[in-house]
């Protein structure tokens, strides 16, 4: 089982950047596909992309694409996840979650074993 431990959440303004990392505090990230999702307050948690081992990316949420990036660096054990341009409605807890049943990626968050416990960002004025 993995530990992953997320950072990198806070308070911004409209139209700044947050970068969120994702490391492994036991284990190893890789080589399992590691995804981030999202959950803002009375909704549902939504997939936004997930990076396979091999740096494969895939993305699953349309209201981040272009502004937000997922990447992994396999030699510090961790993941990124780079969000510029943010909106208030980017507002919610964030969480990355790691698959170690498969070495693919997937967008529903039942398929990834592992999980985080989830980073705060607010986007506000």
């Amino acid at each position: 089982q993995l530990q992953l431990v997320e950072s990198g959440g806070g308070l911004v303004q409209p139209g700044e950047s947050l970068r969120l990392s994702c490391a492994a505090s036991r284990g190893t990230l890789e080589p399992y596909a590691i995804g981030w999702f999202r959950q803002a307050p009375g909704k549902e948690r939504e997939g936004i992309s997930c990076i396979n081992g091999r740096g494969t990316i895939y993305n699953y949420s349309d209201s981040v694409k272009g502004r937000f990036t997922i990447s992994r660096d396999n030699a510090k054990s961790t993941a990124y996840l780079q969000m510029n341009s943010l909106k208030p409605e980017d507002t919610a807890f964030y969480y990355c979650a790691a698959r170690r049943r498969a070495y693919g990626c997937a967008g529903a968050e039942t398929e990834y074993d592992d999980w985080g416990q989830g980073t705060r960002v607010t986007v506000s004025s």
